[in-house]
Formats: C-alpha cells, structure tokens, sequence
C-alpha cells in the first residue's frame, strides 16, 4: 500500500469514527475524506483566533488542541481540550461566519481542514443531504446525554472516565496536558480537581507526578462496576 493511499484510509477511518459524523453513510464519509485538507501545526501553534471568519472546521487526528475565549479583563478562559478523532470548529457551519473562539495546539498536532464552500457543494446532493441530517439529530442526543454525564458523575469519575476515553484502561498514563487544563476537559475547576487529587493520593489510589499518572495496582479489576 502506498503513502497516499494508507493515509486516505486513516482519514475514512477517523471520518467514521467521529462522533460528529456518527452514523453518515459509507459513501458521505468519502466524499468528506476527498475535500479534508491536512495540516501539520508546531507546539503552542494558534491554528484560528476568536472573531477570525471562519472558512473551515476541523478534525484532529493527531495531537492536542485547545480552545479559550478572552474575557472582558483580558484573560484567557479553557473551555474545552480536543483529542484525537474530535471536530471542532463546526459552528462556522450553521450559527455564525466567525470562530467564538482560540483554537491553540498544546503538542504538535495533525489536523484536517473541511472547508464551509465545499460541504456546502456537497449538501446539494440529496443523499449527503439526507445523511447530514441524520448525523446532525444524532449529534443533538448525543449533547444531551454529555449534559446527562457531566451532571450526574462527579469529578473524581469524570478523571478516569477521561483516562479511559484518551487511553484506554492501564495503570500508568503520559499526560502532556497540565491540571488546569485536565480540570477544564472534564467540565470541573481546577480547584476542585485539585482537591480529588490530594484525597485519591491520601488513598494511595492515584500519583500525579509531571507529566505521569500512576494508578494503584489492580485499579480497573477493583472497579469493575463503577468503569464497566
């Protein structure tokens, strides 16, 4: 298999993997993958400012983005971190022209740009159009069910369930992302996850240590019931 065609089939993959495009036909998500544009963003990289006009959103593959918005006092509130596989952007689609906010790498990161012109084009065609959507309805439970999860598990369930999403079930995890912004991915001040992070090191349960998180043995197999 060659270059080109092993990484078109990484992007059907993360196309159809998406949560975004969740249940899109196998035919629209090529026709996604054939207008995707990647690009490749250093450490600390802005890739859109807040009141940019947007011509794009996005997908990440790879990395780690960050968006924030300034406040009146200039500055910088975390309001979500992106992981791999996750779309961003996408209100340049339906709500305003405009991104309501920074969108900043924290690694080096692969991203793939969707241009607004060209899902427009394709939106012509009744059967995208159709599946479009669906994905949008599906898009709509799935937020209400984000809602349903933030309010009804507590932060300390919200840390492993992050863990698991980004990395799977183990017992040692890199982090590249501070506290702070670990805090602002699972909807909690860092104060509060601060706070969990002394009382599950008090229990010897979790170490936080740079860029390292270590669980005690035999973590998961103990809670089987709480994390599935």
């Amino acid at each position: 298999m060659n270059v080109k065609t092993s990484t078109a089939g990484g992007l059907y993959v993360l196309l159809r993997n998406a949560e975004f495009f969740r249940g899109i036909s196998p035919t629209s998500i090529e026709a996604l993958a054939a207008i995707a544009l990647p690009k490749t963003l250093e450490k600390n990289e802005l890739l859109f400012t807040e009141g940019r006009k947007g011509h794009s959103f996005f997908l990440l593959a790879s990395g780690t983005i960050q968006l924030s918005k300034n406040s009146a006092d200039g500055k910088e509130v975390v309001i979500k971190i992106i992981g791999p596989g996750e779309i961003f952007g996408e209100v340049i689609l339906f709500e305003k022209e405009i991104y309501p906010a920074n969108a900043k790498t924290l690694e080096r990161s692969l991203v793939y740009l969707i241009p607004k012109h060209q899902v427009s084009c394709l939106l012509e065609h009744a059967g995208f159009r159709n599946d479009f959507i669906r994905m949008l309805m599906k898009k709509q439970r799935y937020l209400t069910d984000k809602i349903l999860t933030l309010g009804g598990y507590d932060v300390e369930e919200r840390l492993f369930r992050f863990l698991v999403e980004r990395h799977g079930r183990r017992e040692e995890y890199p982090i590249a992302l501070s506290k702070k912004e670990v805090a602002s991915a699972i909807g909690a001040l860092p104060e509060t996850l601060s706070r969990v992070l002394r009382r599950l090191g008090k229990r010897k349960v979790l170490a936080w240590s740079r860029k390292r998180i270590v669980l005690e043995k035999g973590f998961w197999e103990k809670n089987a019931d709480l994390y599935g």
